[in-house]
């Protein structure tokens, strides 16, 4: 041991001090030590240490090693104590190493005290070293503990008292060593109860508790209220073992997932309303198809009988029947986003204040009707058409929810949606946006309701009320054009619908498209009909045929090529569904346009242009009828293919 040995000698004989000093140098050794003689001096050396070790002779006058040995411990008792003495006998020696001496050595009989004092001095420093090292240890592991953000955790010991807490756990809980801190007075105090119930949470099946019992578990429908606040809990419990396996603290660590349920949530009702939305776009596809031909063929037999036929109003009152059912699948497909739109920038206020003499004819005189419009609401990007139908939707589910008569408030503002309200949100961004919201003072809604409320054909109405379509048909538009619906309701409060829409730059657009140039609706070309549909084929080639045109006609892709293949003459026009067994539309005009570079292309389909690319994208400018239609409609559509001044890129 080559540093030097700091060694504090309880002797009152200077020789004897002397004789130690030169049995540690015959050793090797290299001392540096002081010699005390009563405990004043003993405690004042102590305090001006630190020392490697204490040797002492049993017996000093006024003093000796028991009280010298008591001294040591109470100020430093990781020293060690070694008794070197002339006088004490076999079985005093064995009493002082019981109340703490490390070794005893008589003063005749001194040549083993270097490796004595070597020995204690090197065990105490390892010893010290591992109680540094463990501090250190323990000392990270609890900075660690403090440091997790999310993760409250609390620790009680074999009793059931607490015995630590971490930070997250006093915050979130008030948890900490409080004797009350217990899971009996913890369930009272939080009325925890199991997740979407009222029934209390057992005491005996807590994780901690279960712990104390040496059982790991994990629970996540535990469920608190604190403050007002209710908040759902994810709770792990295990025991902490000591080396022969009794079970002496019992470790709770748990998270408010509060949060996290919610977002889980959204998530699920957002996939729902994803699922449902292509569902109702695949109905409505062919829905459309139907529709087609009964739109189609009224017309042709229209045109065909006399003013005064008999069966003339009914067939009339059949095609305003199409319209209606048309009028639904449009609802449809706003709801499933696949219904085309023209967005413009719009002055939102613009927009909803023009809607006021439509919404005071629909809502009646027992509503009170108020307008709260930001005097600079902020500018949105969007279709007029659709922000009408949502106002009128909003507005008219106000009414029904007011029997009696009530309150009815239209706002507009500007409003930032931040990053926390965007990350708890499904569907929402953060950034600047224009809220628009209505307020009724009706009879508002239950949780069980308000989860379906968004879903197409859901609705609280007696039969025959309602389609149920209003509201889907809000959510549609709403999310097309890149915003967020949300809701707030209470059962007799009434309820307020939030429409939050993207702020956009730049000044208001015209809203009024201009109107249509008149197109003539009869012609002579060459047009090649290719649909799947046998009756819908036959419609178009009927309605073509009457209006002056020349019709070829195909029942799918591979049938359309042959007949081009054959066909001597120019075709001017290919009219394609898009949506066919084993060759779509898109494709079957790009096979046709090396060997026909001069036929245009006209694109029909149920559903919409942007539905319609599954089959295959269609190319930008590609021209598009959406199903259903009507005979003037695919006539002047036919003609604006055919007259437009260069062919569109197919």
């Amino acid at each position: 041991m080559s540093a030097p040995i700091r060694i504090l000698v309880v002797e009152d004989s200077e020789a004897d001090y002397e004789l130690v000093l030169r049995e540690l140098r015959k050793a090797g050794l290299a001392p540096s030590a002081r010699r005390v003689a009563d405990a004043g001096a003993f405690r004042a050396a102590l305090r001006a240490g630190p020392w490697d070790i204490v040797l002492s002779d049993y017996s000093v006058p006024g003093f000796g090693a028991p009280e010298a040995l008591r001294i040591l411990r109470a100020l430093a008792p990781d020293t060690p104590f070694v008794i070197v003495s002339g006088t004490v006998g076999e079985d005093v020696a064995v009493q002082a190493m019981k109340s703490g001496a490390t070794d005893y050595l008589l003063k005749d009989k001194l040549a083993r005290l270097g490796s004595v004092v070597e020995r204690e001095v090197r065990e105490a420093r390892a010893r010290r070293e591992s109680r540094d090292a463990l501090r250190e240890s323990e000392a990270r592991f609890v900075q660690f503990l403090e440091n997790m953000p999310h993760a409250g955790v609390f620790v009680l010991d074999s009793e059931g008292r607490p015995a630590y807490a971490n930070t997250r756990a006093v915050e979130l809980l008030g948890l900490g060593a409080d004797p009350s801190s217990t899971p009996d007075r913890l369930a009272a105090t939080y009325h925890a109860t199991v997740a979407g119930s009222d029934e209390p949470y057992p005491v005996e099946q807590m994780p901690v508790v279960r712990a104390l019992r040496g059982e790991t578990s994990r629970v996540d429908d535990m469920e608190i209220l604190r403050e007002g606040r209710r908040m759902l809990l994810e709770v792990w419990g295990t025991p902490i073992r000591d080396s022969t396996g009794r079970v002496n603290f019992a470790l709770a660590v748990f998270q408010d997932i509060t949060e996290r349920r919610g977002l889980e949530s959204q998530l699920r009702q957002a996939q729902k309303m994803e699922a449902v939305g292509r569902l109702a776009g695949g109905v409505a596809h062919d829905f459309n198809n139907v529709l087609t031909g009964i739109l189609g063929y009224a017309d042709l037999t229209l045109r065909a009988l006399p003013p005064d036929a008999p069966y003339r109003a009914d067939l009339e009152e059949i095609r305003k029947l199409g319209e209606r059912a048309a009028g639904l699948t449009r609802q449809l497909l706003a709801f499933s986003r696949q219904r085309p739109v023209e967005l413009r920038v719009l002055d939102l206020n613009t927009v909803v204040s023009g809607t006021e003499p439509m919404l005071r004819r629909l809502i009646g005189e027992d509503v009170r009707l108020s307008f709260v419009l930001a005097s600079r609401a902020g500018r949105v990007r969007g279709d007029p058409g659709q922000i009408e139908q949502v106002v009128m939707n909003l507005v008219v589910n106000a009414r029904d929810a007011m029997p009696g008569g009530g309150k009815l408030a239209i706002e507009t503002s500007d409003v930032v949606l931040e990053e926390d309200y965007a990350r708890t949100h499904v569907g929402a961004r953060a950034g600047p946006h224009v809220l628009l919201a209505v307020t009724d003072t009706g009879v508002g809604m239950r949780p069980e309701v308000l989860s379906h409320l968004f879903e197409p054909f859901f609705t609280t109405k007696e039969p025959g009320k309602g389609t149920g379509l209003g509201l889907s048909t809000v959510y549609g538009i709403v999310r097309q054009g890149g915003g967020h619906v949300g809701v707030y309701s209470e059962p007799g409060r009434g309820s307020t619908f939030k429409v939050y829409l993207p702020a956009a730059e730049g000044p208001p657009e015209g809203t009024a498209p201009a109107p249509p140039a008149p197109v003539a609706l009869r012609g002579s070309e060459t047009v090649l009909v290719v649909e799947d549909e046998t009756g819908l084929r036959e419609l178009a080639r009927r309605i073509l045929i009457e209006a002056g045109y020349r019709v070829l006609e195909a029942r799918d892709g591979r049938e359309a090529l042959v007949l081009a293949v054959k066909e001597p003459g120019l075709i001017h026009l290919l009219l394609t569904d898009v949506v066919m067994p084993e060759m779509g539309g898109p494709q079957l005009a790009r096979k046709l346009a090396s060997a026909r570079p001069d036929m245009r292309a006209l694109f029909v389909s149920g559903y919409t242009e942007h539905g319609a690319e599954q089959a295959g994208p269609l190319e930008a400018g590609a021209l598009f009828l959406p199903k259903p239609f009507g005979r003037d409609q695919l006539l002047r559509k036919v003609r604006e293919v055919l007259d437009a001044p260069s062919r569109p890129p197919r």
